[in-house]
């Protein structure tokens, strides 16, 4: 049913839960894994950079290497891809040009202003993705 299985990840905690589980779920499936990640670009990401101080690029590489190489070592096929953009986008276009059969998305389980203020990235997928879509709370 499911062969192709996109996790998106950005090497946060809540997407470090997401990849144990699309593992776990790729290997009950006997799936491929395509880990993928994104450099944001957008309206907030500018903030988020300074406030980080951080190369969203070199961010994005570490991210999915840290995925694949989990992924790997339980024996799975992955794929990796960076993006630039808007990660809810990017997500979504790379779902449907691989022809993704479902996506794994960490959330952080925002709530009130900083949802507001920030949006989620997790909750965009689900309301806009054309395939089923997996989220992954960050704790319990």
């Amino acid at each position: 049913m499911y062969q192709d299985l996109l996790l998106a990840t950005d090497g946060s905690d809540g997407a470090r839960r997401a990849t144990r589980h699309a593992i776990e779920l790729a290997a009950d499936l006997d799936a491929t894994l395509h880990v993928v990640s994104v450099a944001e670009e957008g309206p907030h990401s500018t903030d988020r950079r300074d406030e980080m101080r951080a190369d969203r690029d070199s961010e994005a590489a570490e991210a999915v290497e840290e995925a694949q190489k989990a992924a790997s070592e339980s024996g799975l096929e992955t794929t990796t891809t960076v993006r630039h953009g808007v990660p809810q986008e990017e997500i979504i276009a790379v779902a449907e040009q691989e022809g993704m059969d479902a996506i794994v998305v960490g959330t952080a389980g925002q709530s009130g202003i900083d949802k507001l203020l920030l949006g989620s990235v997790a909750e965009e997928i689900v309301r806009n993705a054309p395939i089923p879509v997996v989220t992954v709370r960050e704790r319990d």
